[in-house]
C-alpha cells in the first residue's frame, strides 16, 4: 500500500473554534502562513458560521480573502488546498463571496449531539447540505464531508456502525469527494477502529476515508495505526492539539500535527513535512493564546527517527 500520507491541518479552524481567546485577523493570517511554510498541502482556515454561535471565526470572508491573494502573490504556495466549513446554503452563500475553492460540511452520527451542535436533526441536516452540494457543484468547489461522533456521543453512548456506514455512504453518494469520520469525543480504541473500517470500507474506498481522531483518552495515535493498516492515508490534525468540543464535557482537543508527524515518520511513510517548525507554530501559537497546548512531541522536542 501507498506510503505517501495527506494530514489535513484543522487547526485554524477546528481548533481555534474551541478556544476561549479569539486571535485577531493578522494573528491567525501568521499562523496560516507558518504552517503553510511546513510543507503542510491542505489547511482548513476558517468557517462560515454565526459569529452569534461561533466568534471564534467571525471575519471568515475577509480573512480568506487575504490569505488567496497572499498565495496568488506567491507568499504561500500555490499548490496548498485551502479550505473553509460551510454549515447550510447562507454559510455557502459567504463562501461563493471568499473566493474559497473547497468547503466541508459538517454532520453527526448521533441525534442529540446534531441537534445540540448545528441546530437540527440528521435528516433535516442533509436537507441543508444537499442545498451546499447543488450550490457547490454549479460553482465548480469541491466539498468534504464531516461527520462527527462516529465512535460515541457524550449524550447518547455507543453509536451503531450501521448508522456511521449509512451516513458514509449518503455523504458520498451526495458528492462529497472525501469523508472524514470523527471520533469526537476520543473514545475509540483500534479495536472499534478496526471494526467500524471494515464496514465502512464496503461502501468508501480508502482514498475516499480521513481519520479525525481526538486524543481526550491517550488512543489517536494507537487508532492511526490502525486505520494505515486497512489503507487510509489521510488524518485531521491540529497544531499543538488545539481544540476540544463545547458539547462533550472533557474532550480536549484534536490530534497534535507535530505527534502525528512525528509518529508516521518513524513509521516510514512518505510525510515531507518539517518537524521542528510545528514544534516552533506550537511555541507561537501557546504565546499567543496564554496557556500550554497538550502536544507530546511539542514539549518533548523532537529526535533523529528517520
Amino acid at each position: 500500500m501507498s506510503k505517501k500520507i495527506q494530514i489535513v491541518e484543522v487547526g485554524p479552524r477546528d481548533g481555534l473554534q474551541n478556544e476561549k481567546k479569539v486571535l485577531d485577523h493578522n494573528a491567525k493570517i501568521e499562523l496560516i502562513k507558518k504552517l503553510a511554510e511546513t510543507g503542510l498541502k491542505r489547511i482548513e482556515i476558517g468557517a462560515f458560521v454565526s459569529p452569534t454561535w461561533v466568534p471564534q471565526m467571525s471575519g471568515s470572508i475577509e480573512l480568506v480573502r487575504d490569505i488567496l491573494k497572499l498565495q496568488s502573490q506567491g507568499a504561500i504556495a500555490r499548490n496548498i488546498q485551502l479550505s473553509c466549513l460551510v454549515p447550510n446554503a447562507r454559510g455557502m452563500e459567504d463562501a461563493l463571496k471568499s473566493g474559497i475553492t473547497e468547503v466541508a460540511i459538517f454532520g453527526a452520527c448521533s441525534e442529540t449531539f446534531s441537534k445540540k451542535n448545528i441546530n437540527c436533526s440528521i435528516a433535516e441536516s442533509f436537507i441543508r447540505f444537499r442545498q451546499v452540494m447543488e450550490m457547490a457543484k454549479y460553482h465548480k468547489i469541491k466539498v468534504r464531508g464531516y461527520l462527527s461522533t462516529a465512535f460515541g456521543c457524550p449524550y447518547e453512548g455507543k453509536v451503531a456502525e450501521t448508522r456511521v456506514v449509512r451516513l458514509v455512504r449518503a455523504m458520498i453518494k451526495m458528492g462529497a469527494y472525501e469523508v472524514s469520520v470523527g471520533d469526537t469525543i476520543g473514545v475509540a480504541t483500534p479495536k472499534q477502529v478496526n471494526s467500524l473500517l471494515k464496514k465502512v470500507l464496503h461502501v468508501a474506498k480508502p482514498g475516499q476515508i480521513a481519520m479525525h481522531y481526538h486524543d481526550t483518552r491517550g488512543t489517536s495515535l494507537a487508532n492511526v495505526c490502525a486505520s494505515l493498516e486497512f489503507g487510509v492515508r489521510t488524518f485531521d490534525s491540529s497544531i499543538g492539539g488545539l481544540g476540544g468540543c463545547p458539547y462533550a464535557k472533557g474532550a480536549t482537543g484534536n490530534l497534535a500535527t507535530e505527534d502525528l508527524v512525528y509518529l508516521l515518520k518513524g513509521m516510514g511513510y512518505d510525510v515531507p513535512i518539517d518537524l521542528e517548525k510545528l514544534i516552533q507554530i506550537k511555541k507561537w501559537t501557546e504565546e499567543k493564546l496564554g496557556r500550554e497546548l497538550p502536544s507530546r512531541v511539542g514539549k518533548a522536542g523532537a529526535w533523529n527517527i528517520e
